[in-house]
Order: C-alpha cells, then structure tokens, then sequence
C-alpha cells in the first residue's frame, strides 16, 4: 500500500480514543469517538476487502492508486496504478506472484530497453515467489495484516470529531465521522446497519488536493483464478538466461 494510501486510512481511525462501543449500542446513538473505534475494530477484523483508492493529497507527487481484493491468508488480486508511469496488474495465492506490467510501465521503469521488455511480456505475467527481490516490493500491496497495521498503530494526531446525519454511500446507509484540521478535512463513512465497517473515507486538503479509499466485499473471497502457464514467464529461468 503506499505511503498516501495508509495516512488517509490512519488520517481517521486512529482517531478513536476514550469510550468504546457496547454490543448492542444503536450506532445512530454513539459518539463520534464511539463510531470511530468500532469502525477500528471491525476493519481490524475484517478477513477480506475489496480496496480502492483514488486521488492524492500532494498533486506535486507521483499517485499510486489501488484496485484490490485481498485477504489475511496474503491472496490478492488487482491492479496498481502509477499514473502517467503506467499500471500493473497483479494476483498472488499465498507466496507466488504473478505480474503483468503494462506498456508504459515497462517504458517508464526500464529506460533505454523498456520497448524492448514491453513487447518480449506483451500480454504475459512474471511469475516467481515473494522472496524474489524484484516481486517482493509490489507483493507487499497484497498484505491485509500489513494495511491493517500501518491503520490502528499509526501515530497521527488524534484529531477532534464530529458526527453528520446518516447519510449514503455506494449504496449502503451510513454515519459520517469528520475530522478537520489546518485546512484538512477527513470523512470516514461507516456502516449503519450490520457490522460497522468503514465503507468510504474522504480527505481533501485545502490548495492540495482530493483523495479517497472505498472499502467494500467485506468477507467475500478473492477470486481464485491464476494466470494459465502459457501466458506467464518464470522470472527464475528469466534471470538465469541472462546470466
């Protein structure tokens, strides 16, 4: 996950502090504290998520936005996007991955031969182990243990909050939790109804910029499928060919 992904994520949850939440407690009638910490300890236990981000709060910089289900057992599907740097799609089932950059990755990554990479992979997967250096930087995308982590002990402020009117995102009902600060607003939307989860956040800094993270699929499986043989590349036998 990047850096921007987890600071909006943490930006909000680790706000909770103080009184927590009771089984049985009507969400409407809860604190913004109150709503904070359980949307904290339902994301702490969720066991699969779909994961989206979009946007970024520093325009100056290079965005990376996420498009992924994954879940605690490290599978993971999607794609990663760099922007003008290009994309890459990728799935992993426990400790193999598969990658599949696309043209204007190679360019942008591989200077000087990155043509070259984008039509010998054109339309193939990489694939190899999480212990391989050259996967193992964009395999920790794929951590849920990690993006949950990097959320409940992240040390940003524990900034004031407030608590709108229930409301509606994606199609779900549910309360928003504010936060503001030095021109930066942040608004993490939780369920309503069922388990609290947090079902979107917001943030939009004042001169900056807009981002968001869209959180969905709580529970439900990562699909399955692998890239068939034929079209990935052992990145193994790739290096020891060009030794």
């Amino acid at each position: 996950m990047s850096a921007c992904a987890a600071a909006l994520v943490a930006a909000v949850l680790v706000t909770a502090g103080g009184s927590g939440a009771y089984a049985g407690d009507d969400i409407e009638s809860l604190s913004a504290r109150q709503i904070s910490e359980r949307a904290k300890d339902a994301l702490r236990g969720a066991t699969s998520v779909h994961f989206v981000t979009k946007g970024s709060l520093n325009p100056a910089g290079t965005t990376s936005e996420l498009d992924l289900r994954l879940d605690r057992d490290g599978n993971c599907a999607g794609t990663v996007s760099t922007g003008t740097k290009g994309s890459v799609e990728i799935v992993k089932r426990g400790t193999t991955v598969w990658m599949k950059p696309d043209e204007t990755f190679w360019k942008s990554q591989v200077p000087g031969s990155g043509e070259r990479a984008a039509e010998l992979f054109k339309d193939r997967y990489l694939r190899g182990s999480t212990d391989d250096p050259m996967l193992s930087s964009m395999a920790e995308v794929c951590d849920l243990d990690r993006l949950v982590k990097s959320v409940t002990d992240s040390p940003d402020l524990r900034l004031p909050l407030t608590k709108g009117e229930k409301t509606e995102v994606d199609g779900v009902e549910v309360i928003p939790v504010i936060a503001k600060q030095s021109g930066k607003t942040v608004t993490m939307y939780v369920a309503a109804e069922g388990t609290p989860y947090p079902v979107r956040l917001n943030a939009v800094q004042a001169g900056e910029g807009e981002a968001s993270i869209a959180l969905s699929d709580y529970g439900e499986p990562v699909p399955s499928a692998t890239p068939p043989a034929d079209r990935s590349i052992d990145i193994s036998t790739l290096m020891e060919r060009r030794d």
